[in-house]
């Protein structure tokens, strides 16, 4: 299967990292490379791109796409969130600009066997990277009904968490739930019908959450956030692209508490912690697609768009 990538507010993040020839940028969800092109043209021959992607799919494909540009590429298979880590490895001193696209990929969605998807029966799944042994069956059948009930109440928000948890326990019983068909199956008996016929698909929120527990996802972001701002070089520019709120919330408390770093009491009439912050505001209210790329991309519906520079001094 071709690895399909439709990079979602491609244009403003391109104007959001605000691009220099020669200049050092990383692309820690590197996925198809559709960003990742976009920086590869614009940092020219003398730049530098570092990739970073958990799926071997994604940075074969990947790599294919980046191959005609003339910059210097480093495609590294590892969690976005060890940035530190790799730029010591490949003796990087910072980054001048990096994006961030959290979630899954259209190509893991798109691709059955996966096992990402409720549209698609398959083996239940859900890894990104397919080296790693926990999986969405393990979640599924090992959990016990108040662990179940947690992931999805806090992970998928599901207002149901219980009732569908109830009924996942209930039928494993007899034999495990092993596929992702079986296990929509069961979401849409939990949910009573009328509920069920609000909006989204009844079974959204129960593999989002699931997905989001096999791959420690939203602990990686709350890492990756304060990684990045470390790394980057003055004026260099953080974008990062989430696409429910439980992400979006994250990014928004880091971006402030980084913004607002003063620790003292309220009540001081001035600061005397001497913390100042290190980086400013690009976008105040986050960015979302314009009606063109609805129309042309549904998935970038709920996508959101946050971006913090790197100050010159601090």
């Amino acid at each position: 299967m071709d690895f399909k990538h439709k990079p979602v507010l491609f244009r403003e993040c391109m104007e959001g990292l605000r691009i220099r020839p020669g200049g050092t940028y990383a692309d820690g969800t590197l996925g198809g490379g559709g960003h990742a092109a976009g920086i590869a043209e614009g940092i020219g021959p003398q730049g530098l791109l570092l990739g970073i992607d958990r799926d071997a799919d994604a940075l074969e494909a990947a790599g294919k796409r980046l191959a005609p540009f003339p910059c210097r590429k480093i495609l590294v298979q590892r969690t976005y969130a060890e940035i530190r880590e790799i730029l010591k490895e490949q003796d990087i001193p910072g980054l001048d600009g990096a994006i961030l696209d959290i979630g899954v990929s259209s190509f893991q969605l798109d691709n059955a066997e996966r096992g990402f998807s409720y549209m698609q029966d398959a083996p239940l799944d859900m890894r990104m990277n397919r080296d790693d042994a926990f999986t969405a069956y393990d979640v599924v059948n090992g959990y016990d009904k108040k662990q179940l009930t947690a992931i999805i109440r806090n992970y998928g928000e599901e207002k149901w968490a219980s009732r569908i948890a109830e009924f996942i326990v209930r039928e494993r019983t007899d034999s495990p739930i092993a596929t992702t068909g079986r296990l929509t199956e069961v979401i849409k008996a939990a949910i009573p019908a009328g509920a069920r016929r609000e909006g989204h698909h009844p079974a959204k929120k129960t593999f989002q959450a699931i997905r989001i527990e096999v791959n420690g996802e939203l602990d990686q972001l709350k890492e990756a956030v304060d990684a990045y701002c470390d790394v980057l070089l003055p004026g260099g520019r953080l974008c990062i692209i989430t696409f429910h709120s439980l992400e979006d919330r994250i990014v928004k408390e880091a971006f402030n508490k980084r913004l607002n770093p003063c620790t003292c009491p309220k009540d001081l009439p001035v600061c005397i912690c001497g913390k100042v912050p290190d980086v400013k505001k690009v976008t105040g209210k986050p960015i979302v697609a314009g009606d063109d790329e609805l129309e042309e991309n549904p998935r970038s519906r709920s996508a959101k768009l946050r971006v913090i520079e790197k100050r010159q001094t601090i």
